[in-house]
């Protein structure tokens, strides 16, 4: 029989474990001893926040990031093969949505490998939850274009296609780029179109708030250097 493969949630930022993930998520991580990350040192950090009784010395840490080699990893999924459970670890939030945990899977389900996600943030289900726009049709478009001069042309396209699909778009940017970013939407949006921002989201400074760009004009909060992530309603 196989093992499993189990993406596992990571919180957004420095809140607590328990206000993330069930008990059960909890308990099924300490039974985990092979891991896909994006980071170790971080992934050590996370499960050692999970309960500090985790022997790391214990586990099997496979590296998948912009330098993984295509060709390596396959070789990742051997444990699952030899009907030993794994677990899947974002640097935050869901792995596979937005973070390179879905080649992973794909391999896995090509294997016939059962994959299971757990509960647990997700800062694109979160903010669209609190945003008040529309939650029946949404798109997520990761990291806009950031050469100058696309990012408003880029912006522009988004609220056009929410205007003729009634569609929430959502994106995300560097966290020191989000005051340009701020400047780049207000600039660039009509008066009408609804902006939410939504940031910290789970940690106690969380701050999520949705206006027209007209009410954001000459108002914008700071949220710089602080993970955030926009939704757009024309």
């Amino acid at each position: 029989m196989k093992g499993q493969l189990y993406l596992i949630p990571n919180t957004l930022g420095e809140s607590p474990i328990e206000r993330n993930l069930p008990n059960e998520t909890i308990a099924l991580i300490k039974s985990i001893k092979y891991y896909v990350v994006e980071n170790i040192r971080s992934a050590r950090r996370f499960l050692k926040k999970v309960d500090k009784a985790i022997e790391i010395d214990d586990l099997t840490f496979f590296v998948l990031d912009k330098h993984t080699k295509a060709n390596d990893i396959p070789s990742f999924l051997k444990p699952l093969s030899n009907g030993i459970n794994m677990g899947m670890l974002s640097e935050a939030g869901c792995p596979g949505v937005a973070d390179p945990g879905a080649e992973i899977a794909k391999l896995a389900h090509e294997k016939n490998i059962r994959v299971i996600p757990l509960v647990g943030p997700s800062s694109i289900l979160l903010s669209v939850m609190a945003s008040g726009l529309n939650g029946q049709s949404f798109a997520f478009h990761g990291y806009l274009p950031v050469k100058k001069g696309e990012a408003p042309k880029a912006i522009k396209a988004l609220e056009e296609r929410s205007r003729r699909e009634n569609q929430t778009q959502l994106f995300i940017e560097a966290p020191y780029r989000n005051a340009s970013m701020l400047q780049h939407i207000v600039q660039t949006c009509g008066p009408k179109t609804r902006l939410c921002i939504a940031c910290d989201i789970t940690l106690e400074t969380e701050y999520i708030v949705t206006k027209t760009i007209a009410q954001w004009k000459g108002k914008l909060p700071d949220i710089n250097k602080r993970p955030a992530i926009f939704l757009l309603l024309a």
